[in-house]
């Protein structure tokens, strides 16, 4: 029965769909404030349900050695260590919709009160002060909004000030032409331009690499005058001394932010200066959100540790619970073919073609070509260090190329898969594919047709056809007291090259192998283990 952690607070119904599935879970919210103790017991689980309290660093996965999923109940994975999960192998899961029409909501909220000047408005008639006069806000129909990243959450922004009758102009490298006409906004293509002509300007992007300090001091100082910028996305996207000195200076009309560089924010520059609205990242924090986010992180692990689906990942391909069970054999088919390659290749890969032929390339790919890449590499790079989670990017660092082609049936097996691998030397080709009994079979190498379930322990060879060969194959290994479980042959033409597959019930020795290579008929000798 796998078992699951929940680090933070999660509602009680998602503790019961965790349950409710068959799944063991312990609900310890005092966890994810206290990162020695959690370190301690992670060890023992499959599963991490996470918020924002809870900081999965490197440290904290390095410990968790049964772990196979970090689930994150909300958008943000800035608490989790995306490479060392990657590393491990564990898939990291957000909820990108749960939250998004809250959010949108408390940004637009914060631009209302931004515009009518609202909490100090408050603040002064709570303290008996009618100051009608002081307040002067302004309207924000006929205004333009230049809303930075158009995604999930920006796009339910920019639909509601359309519906508020503003002018929406958006930036995002990602926003295609028709689905901004389908927003009703016009699309911008530089940041600038859009900081020049926007009277509200709000984020809606995640912090990466490329987007923090995204509205440096120089930046700012290219705004509208009497701009008002708002945040209610990611702290550390603005250069907030920047923004307090617009403020001051009368650059900038006001701003209003949720989030900030350093949370919990106790102090900032920001704070207690007029015209800036500042809220304790409140963005997703409704009843409905929190339910929603809660709730869909609980399927969604369930769904990985029972049935091997794969949903909103932020480091794996997607795998649906009706697509699990059937890439499942496919992926072990995958697997073999990426392991015999990478035995058999000593020299630095610079290419990876896969040919996916027959039924088998209607299926979903990447799965597939993750695993064929993870066990290609892993007689290079160590057992261990690389799965299916990491290959992807681990193969784009070493400057390998990945090509996927889909081709109709064709041949005697109709549905297979051929891996062809490219080193500074050669290409090396191998195809495999599904027997009815669901195990993989190796079906040509180099070109010559063959059939060869893989076995713990084989020895592969490269040989001329020439009579005796079998037989001395045969009488070596007899008097090294091997015992040949399985044996594959196959040949280019007559006399011409050959290569036998053989399973065997011991691993082969280095000692064996050279008495093996000696034999007068062999070119090439290897031990393989699948």
């Amino acid at each position: 029965m796998p078992k699951v952690l929940i680090s933070d607070e999660l509602s009680p119904e998602a503790v019961a769909i965790f349950r409710d599935r068959g799944i063991e879970v312990d609900f310890r919210p005092e966890l994810g404030k206290d990162p020695a103790a959690l370190a301690d017991v992670i060890g023992a689980y499959d599963g991490l349900a996470v918020r924002s309290a809870t900081k999965a660093t490197a440290a904290i996965i390095g410990k968790a050695a049964n772990l196979k999923v970090i689930g994150r109940a909300g958008i943000g994975v800035d608490n989790i260590d995306l490479a060392a999960a990657s590393a491990r192998g564990i898939v990291v899961m957000n909820t990108p919709f749960g939250n998004s029409i809250t959010t949108a909501e408390h940004a637009i909220a914060m631009m209302f009160a931004l515009a009518r000047e609202i909490p100090a408005a408050n603040a002064s008639t709570h303290a008996g002060r009618w100051e009608k006069s002081k307040f002067m806000g302004v309207e924000i129909t006929g205004k333009t909004l230049g809303v930075i990243g158009c995604g999930n959450i920006g796009s339910v922004v920019a639909s509601r000030a359309c519906g508020l009758r503003m002018k929406v102009i958006a930036y995002d490298p990602f926003l295609g032409e028709t689905r901004a006409r389908e927003l009703g906004v016009e699309k911008i293509e530089e940041v600038d331009d859009l900081l020049a002509r926007a009277d509200f300007v709000t984020l809606h992007l995640p912090k990466t690499d490329k987007t923090a300090n995204l509205l440096g001091r120089e930046r700012i100082g290219r705004m509208k005058k009497g701009a008002r910028l708002i945040n209610c996305a990611r702290g550390g996207l603005v250069d907030e001394a920047a923004v307090a000195d617009a403020v001051r200076s009368g650059h900038l009309a006001g701003a209003a932010f949720d989030v900030f560089a350093v949370e919990p924010a106790k102090e900032n520059p920001l704070f207690g200066l007029d015209n800036v609205v500042v809220t304790p990242h409140l963005g997703a924090a409704t009843t409905e959100a929190q339910e929603n986010v809660a709730l869909q992180i609980a399927e969604q692990m369930s769904d990985y540790l029972i049935a091997g689906a794969i949903s909103n990942a932020i480091n794996a391909p997607s795998i649906t619970a009706e697509e699990a069970p059937i890439l499942r054999p496919w992926v072990r088919c995958a697997e073999v073919l990426g392991s015999f390659a990478g035995q058999l290749t000593e020299e630095p890969i610079t290419e990876i073609e896969i040919e996916y032929v027959g039924r088998v390339g209607e299926l979903n790919l990447k799965p597939l070509t993750a695993a064929l890449t993870a066990a290609l590499l892993t007689p290079q790079m160590g057992e261990g260090a690389v799965n299916m989670v990491s290959a992807p990017v681990l193969a784009r660092e070493r400057g390998v190329n990945i090509a996927e082609t889909r081709k109709d049936a064709q041949g005697a097996y109709g549905t297979y898969m051929r891996l062809l691998v490219t080193t500074p030397d050669k290409t090396r080709s191998v195809a495999a594919t599904l027997f009815s009994d669901g195990k993989p079979r190796i079906i040509q190498i180099k070109g010559i047709g063959m059939e060869a379930e893989p076995q713990p322990h084989m020895l592969y060879t490269v040989n001329t056809d020439q009579p005796g060969f079998i037989g001395a194959i045969g009488m070596t290994t007899g008097r090294l007291g091997i015992n040949i479980a399985t044996f594959a042959l196959g040949r280019a033409e007559k006399g011409g090259e050959a290569i036998t597959l053989m399973g065997v019930d011991e691993p082969l020795s280095p000692a064996t192998l050279e008495e093996i290579r000696a034999l007068p008929q062999v070119r090439e000798a290897k031990a393989l283990a699948f």
